[in-house]
């Protein structure tokens, strides 16, 4: 499935936009480590949906604006990109710092979305769990921590980066400290917000997951009790990086 890229202005900042496949929009926010590949998993929603995965701004390809202070910055910025290409009935998908991203995007205003997918989703604390501080993890550690299966995680150790991807981990590491240093991960009043999500939600969350614990799952239980919610076993923090097909039935079915 070939990905279109090309870029659009949000609020005088070019941000980095791919999309492939047709159907209905499915938006995917990516986590921290940024989006810089098209994985299997999207090229299997783009069977069955016109998949777009935007770089937030600050990320990869997209400009750094000087507006982008908080993680709020970066949800307001996302409904003036859905409200640009004028997309309605989206499935928004979002990993990690994505579904924190989403979440936020979704207690402002859900008139263009149609279901929400929170895969090991940041965005809020929960008594008792403790997640990876990914700021004082190395490079290596953290690839580790991603996958559960270790495989995975050496053949990613194994391709040499480029002068160009140190550059962009760099520039993608500067946001997400931006975004989400302090405190760490989480927005303390999202969870007073979340009641305000009035479309389906779905949560996807990797037993093993070794940076986002499994627990938060219980939260979640508590503060979006509407929620279908399906803990994927022999995974860790990327169910769709490590078992793609299992992941697109969940988002499909």
């Amino acid at each position: 499935m070939t990905f279109r890229s090309s870029f659009i202005e949000i609020r005088g900042a070019r941000v980095h936009l791919r999309r492939g496949g047709s159907g209905a929009p499915l938006v995917f926010l990516h986590g921290a480590s940024g989006a810089p590949v098209i994985l299997p998993f999207l090229e299997k929603l783009a069977q069955r949906f016109e998949v777009l995965v935007p770089e937030h701004p600050g990320y990869g390809a997209s400009e750094e604006p000087a507006w982008l202070d908080t993680i709020h910055d970066a949800a307001y910025a996302y409904l003036d990109f859905l409200e640009a290409l004028q997309l309605r009935e989206v499935v928004l998908v979002g990993n990690s710092l994505g579904g924190w991203i989403a979440m936020e995007i979704a207690v402002r205003d859900c008139s263009r979305l149609k279901s929400v997918v929170l895969v090991s989703p940041a965005g809020i604390a929960a008594p008792g769990v403790q997640p990876a501080d990914i700021f004082l993890l190395s490079p290596e550690e953290t690839v580790r921590r991603l996958f559960h299966d270790q495989k995975l995680a050496e053949a990613r150790l194994a391709e040499p980066p480029s002068a160009e991807a140190i550059d962009v981990a760099l520039k993608n590491r500067h946001t997400t400290a931006r975004l989400a240093w302090e405190p760490r991960l989480h927005d303390p009043h999202l969870p007073k917000w979340l009641h305000r999500i009035r479309v389906p939600v779905k949560i996807i969350w990797g037993r093993e997951d070794r940076i986002l614990p499994v627990q938060y799952v219980e939260e979640y239980r508590r503060l979006l009790p509407g929620a279908a919610i399906h803990v994927m076993d022999g995974v860790g923090h990327l169910p769709h990086a490590e078992r793609p097909d299992d992941f697109v039935d969940l988002v499909c079915r």
